[in-house]
Order: C-alpha cells, then structure tokens, then sequence
C-alpha cells in the first residue's frame, strides 16, 4: 500500500479536502481548506485532482517519512522545507524515494501551508469528504505521531514552474463585504464597519474574532436562530464581529451585519493574530 509516515505534526495538522457543501440541512458546515487556492495549487503541482485531500498545517512543524516513491509539494506562505534536513523550496513539485523524510518548517508570516502528495490522501471520507470539521468532530482525527497515511494511486504528472513565487499575506487585509442582512440593528453599520479592527488569538477555523471600537446596536432584543453562511460576519452582544470560517455552526442568533466576499476568504484564513482588517462595504 502506497503510505506515508507522520513523525511531527507541528501546533496542528489536518487533513483537508475541498469541503462538503450541502449538508447545512443536517447541522454540518462545509469545512474544507480554509486557504482553497492553496490546496488547489499544491495539488496541480503533484497532478492530483484539484479536490483531492492534502494536510493543512497550522504555523508548520510537520514532518513526514515516504513509506512509497511519491512527490509532494507545500504551498501557502513562503515557509523552509527541507528533504533529509537539505533545503529543498516551497512551491514546487518534490520526489521523496522511499525512507526519506520531509519537514516543513515555521513559516515567517501567515499561518496555514498546504501539503499535497501524489495521489492525494485517501483516508475513509465522511459524508462525501476527507475533510476534519473541529466543530463537530466529522472527518479524520487531527495527525498524530506514528500515524500512517494511506495514499490514492498517482492520476496525473506534477506540473511545476522555473519559479513560482509564494504569495507573502499582508499585514493589513481590506476585505470587500456585502452588507445585511441584519446591517439595520446597527448605527451607520457602513462607516462603523469600515474602521479598523485587529484580529484577536482567539480565532480558529470556526472563526475570524476581532478587536476594535464595539458596533452599537440600535435595536435590543435578539433574534431566532438564523442560518448562518461562510463569511458571514455577525455580531455578539459584546459589538466586537467576528467573521465565521469553514467549520463555522450553521445557525445562529445574533444578528448579521454582513457578509465577506468568498475571494476575500482565503486571506482572512492567513491572517495572523495582530493583523489589521478594514471592511469596504459593496452596494
């Protein structure tokens, strides 16, 4: 069986395909890579699938054994990756020969680097996905150490650059946003909303918290639960937004001011603690 070895996982490293939309009905979000474009790269780059299942590695820290020939490849933030301790750059495609190891390193700005394998990942899927929801627990546990990764057979030939330049996130994101659908509960939601805000430690793949001057309501009371979509930025008592990610519930009952624009997504999920968002609210 064509396999490989997890050796060190980093902060966290989870297995991600593209999502599983279409289950909002059930209570289950879509999950999938939060940085899409970066999966989908590194799996052009192997000749995998686009929707083929990879890892996800919060701030690096992974280390791998090839128990089989296989090519690999990390994308994401520029980040040190080394084959047998040599390096060997991001953003292109890698052949491991069986034994060899390969680990990426912490990545000096953003947070989530990509691994793709040739074949793709092919743990069991649930619900027509390999992708790990930690809201609800669905999918394949978080990596662990000894664990061995099953891995699909090789469909395409890798696709690589003379030099692909990783993308570097910045340290201040204006992120388009459409406005409602509950933007009428809040004083001047357009102009209040476009101020600055400063993503807070708190967050995670459920969601964006940030810090700032608190949104004032002009409405009191609450809401029924609603439902509730990726990108939606919404609201607590406490006036500080926060916006919901791929693992995010898919109901809730604090009011909506808007929505994120779906491009916008994958530069919020880069976002470290510390980086500063200014929405610019659409027609």
């Amino acid at each position: 069986m064509r396999s490989i070895e997890v050796l060190a996982t980093g902060p966290s490293s989870l297995i991600q395909d593209l999502g599983r939309p279409g289950y909002a009905h059930l209570g289950v979000p879509p999950s999938g890579a939060l940085d899409g474009p970066a999966l989908v790269l590194a799996n052009r780059l192997v000749g995998n699938a686009e929707s083929a299942a990879g890892v996800e590695v919060l701030l690096g820290g992974l280390s791998l054994r090839a128990r089989c020939s296989c090519t690999i490849a990390v994308t994401g933030p520029p980040v040190l990756v080394t084959l047998d301790g040599r390096p060997v750059g991001s953003h292109v495609p890698v052949h491991l020969a069986e034994g060899r190891t390969l680990s990426i390193g912490t990545p000096e700005t953003g947070l989530r680097c990509y691994l793709a394998v040739s074949g793709g990942v092919a743990v069991e899927p649930e619900l027509g996905s390999r992708s790990r929801d930690v809201l609800s627990g669905i999918g394949p546990a978080p990596l662990a150490p000894g664990d061995v990764l099953p891995l699909g057979s090789p469909q395409g030939v890798p696709v690589g650059e003379d030099e692909l330049a990783p993308l570097s996130p910045a340290r201040e994101l204006e992120v388009p946003v459409l406005l409602g659908p509950r933007d009428d509960w809040f004083a001047e939601p357009a102009s209040a909303l476009a101020t600055r805000w400063t993503v807070t430690p708190e967050s995670n793949r459920v969601g964006l918290r940030l810090s700032g001057e608190p949104l004032r309501r002009v409405r009191d009371g609450e809401l029924p639960s609603e439902g509730i979509v990726t990108g939606a930025v919404q609201v607590p008592p406490s006036g500080l937004p926060l916006v919901f990610l791929a693992d995010h519930p898919t109901t809730g009952g604090y009011p909506v001011i808007g929505v994120v624009a779906p491009a916008a997504l994958p530069a919020l999920a880069q976002a470290r603690p510390g980086t500063h968002v200014r929405f610019r609210p659409q027609a």
